[in-house]
């Protein structure tokens, strides 16, 4: 189906439970595996999606089309993440700079972490970048998304996400290294 006839079918709304079926089997691994590198716990994970897809739900009819569906709902779901992480470090009274130490003490006790030691550096080089440059590097990395494509989703231009994952990479290296 393309994309213009299932957003025409969910803001209809004697098709929008169909059409969100749909949609949200189109679309709920590409963004678990988004929200997951943001969160890294399944479980937290599942959470953000859920709300993700709520989010969506609740406001299809607010979608004009100036983006992809998917662009849009990246969006969502980057910010519900972010939201999500900085509620978490509230709860624990912690920084948002330490939520990030939390999350990767608690990732080897995670069953659904299926990652070796190489893996988990990486998950700590990547957790040291600066939240634009980790976004920027996860999509790039690990969902081989275009720049063209980060690019609507972020709404940032080609040039600035070229050069922070240029100087992702770098830091990445450099932890690497030294670690």
């Amino acid at each position: 189906m393309q994309e213009e006839e299932l957003i025409q079918l969910l803001q209809n709304p004697d098709k929008k439970d169909e059409a969100f079926s749909l949609l949200v089997k189109e679309y709920k691994v590409r963004l678990y595996w988004h929200i997951r590198n943001f969160v890294k716990i399944h479980e937290d994970a599942d959470d953000v999606l859920q709300n993700v897809f709520i989010k969506v739900y609740r406001n299809i009819h607010k979608f004009k089309g100036e983006s992809k569906l998917y662009s849009w709902m990246y969006r969502i779901a980057s910010n519900e993440s972010i939201t999500f992480l900085n509620k978490k470090a509230k709860k624990l009274q912690i920084s948002n700079e330490e939520i990030q130490d939390y999350i990767l003490d608690n990732l080897q006790s995670d069953v659904y972490f299926e990652g070796d030691e190489i893996q988990l550096k990486l998950q700590k080089a990547i957790a040291k970048l600066p939240e634009k440059q980790q976004l920027v590097f996860n999509m790039k990395y690990f969902q081989e998304l275009k720049y063209k494509e980060m690019s609507e989703i972020l709404e940032t231009s080609v040039g600035a996400l070229k050069s922070n994952y240029h100087h992702a990479v770098k830091k990445i290296e450099s932890y690497l290294k030294k670690y």
